[in-house]
């Protein structure tokens, strides 16, 4: 059977990758790729979501950048490309070996690709929100997601994937959802991504 990648809110966790200090004047459209990943936060923890945060040689990249709204998680702390060290591995055998991630932070070329690499040879789904991703150039990040695409990862947007969890107007915590999209989600410039499709 071909996986469609319905997100549940009951197999997913949200994994949140290296949106650090040093990163801000470098990484293009950064204000608006934390936005939106702020957004899937606070989202997880309406809907009980378990997040789980990186940072890349904190040391020299400084903290995550205080608007995430990370500040209670726990970062782990990595020098490998991937966010898959022991520290995360143990923390989702200890969730229960969740079937589904969704993915944000940058780079979209380096960390991102790695850790999807690393999730799928797993077995495990991998949903990529384009609009919570980036890169320094639009040119690797767009590479990226087309490369992710071909290697079996879903690449959906901040707003698919809040609606995808909620699934029905009915459900208990839409109003909260709701929400977190009155405002639309910035433009990243991705409508490049699909000239190049």
């Amino acid at each position: 059977v071909a996986k469609i990648g319905r997100l549940s809110t009951k197999d997913a966790v949200l994994f949140l990758c290296d949106m650090q200090e040093k990163f801000r004047p470098n990484i293009f459209q950064f204000t608006n790729i934390v936005s939106n990943a702020a957004r899937l936060l606070q989202a997880s923890r309406i809907l009980g979501i378990p997040p789980i945060l990186t940072e890349q040689y904190p040391k020299g990249l400084g903290p995550t950048v205080p608007e995430l709204g990370a500040q209670d998680l726990t970062a782990y702390a990595k020098t490998s490309f991937t966010m898959m060290i022991e520290g995360v591995e143990k923390q989702l055998q200890e969730l229960g070996n969740p079937k589904q991630i969704i993915l944000c932070g940058i780079e979209a070329h380096a960390c991102i690709a790695c850790t999807a690499y690393d999730l799928l040879e797993k077995g495990l789904e991998v949903h990529i929100v384009a609009d919570a991703v980036s890169s320094r150039s639009q040119t690797d990040r767009l590479f990226a997601l087309s490369r992710l695409k071909q290697s079996g990862a879903f690449l959906t947007t901040t707003e698919a994937v809040l609606l995808q969890l909620v699934q029905d107007a009915k459900h208990p915590n839409f109003k909260e959802i709701q929400k977190l999209m009155a405002h639309p989600s910035p433009d990243t410039g991705l409508l490049a991504f699909f000239s190049a499709l």
